[in-house]
C-alpha cells in the first residue's frame, strides 16, 4: 500500500467510523465498534492493509479490540456512541486550536461541540496549532481545565491522548 493509498484509506475510515457508517451500510454497535470482517468486505481491502493503516495513523485515530475482530475510532464522532470513558482529573491547563475568525464567537459562547460528541483539547501547544491551522490563521486558546474540573465539569482522556469535555465556558479561556 503506497503512502497515498494509506492516507486515502485512513480518511475514508475516519468518515465511516466517526461520522457516516451508512455510506457503506456498516453497522456500529452502541460503543462505536464495527465488525472487522464486515468492514473489510465493504471497503474491499485486506486485513494486513487495514492493520497497517491503524498502526501508522499519525493521530492514532483507530483501535482494534484485543482479538482484532472489532475496530472503532478513538474519538471525534459526530454520531451517538458510548466510548465508555471514565472521567479523569485534567492537568491545570489544556489547549485548543482554532482559526482567528472564530475568536469573537468563542469569547462570547465558549467552546462548543460543533456537531461532535465532545470539545477536543490537547496537552501541548503544537498539536493545538496544527488543529487551528487547518481552518485559517491559527489561534491557540489556553483553557483553565483544573478550575473547570473543580467547578464540576467532567473531562475524559481518549485512548489516543485527546482530552474531551462537553463544553468550555468562555470564562475559563485565555
Amino acid at each position: 500500500m503506497t503512502p497515498k493509498e494509506k492516507n486515502k484509506t485512513s480518511k475514508f475510515l475516519s468518515l465511516i467510523l466517526r461520522h457516516k457508517p451508512e455510506e457503506i451500510d456498516l453497522v456500529l454497535d452502541n460503543d462505536g465498534w464495527a465488525n472487522v470482517d464486515e468492514l473489510l468486505q465493504k471497503m474491499v481491502i485486506g486485513f494486513e492493509d487495514l492493520k497497517e493503516v491503524v498502526k501508522t495513523n499519525e493521530k492514532k485515530r483507530f483501535a482494534f479490540s484485543d482479538d482484532f475482530k472489532k475496530i472503532r475510532a478513538n474519538q471525534g464522532h459526530s454520531i451517538d456512541v458510548d466510548l465508555k470513558l471514565d472521567p479523569v482529573i485534567p492537568p491545570k491547563f489544556l489547549f485548543h486550536g482554532t482559526a482567528e475568525k472564530n475568536i469573537d464567537s468563542i469569547l462570547v459562547k465558549g467552546l462548543l461541540k460543533q456537531g461532535r460528541n465532545y470539545v477536543h483539547l490537547s496537552d501541548d501547544i503544537e498539536t493545538a496549532r496544527n488543529v487551528g491551522i487547518r481552518y485559517g490563521k491559527p489561534i491557540i486558546l489556553k483553557v483553565n481545565t483544573l478550575n473547570m474540573y473543580q467547578e464540576g465539569y467532567l473531562f475524559y482522556l481518549s485512548k489516543n491522548g485527546v482530552w474531551l469535555t462537553d463544553f468550555v465556558p468562555a470564562g475559563f479561556i485565555s
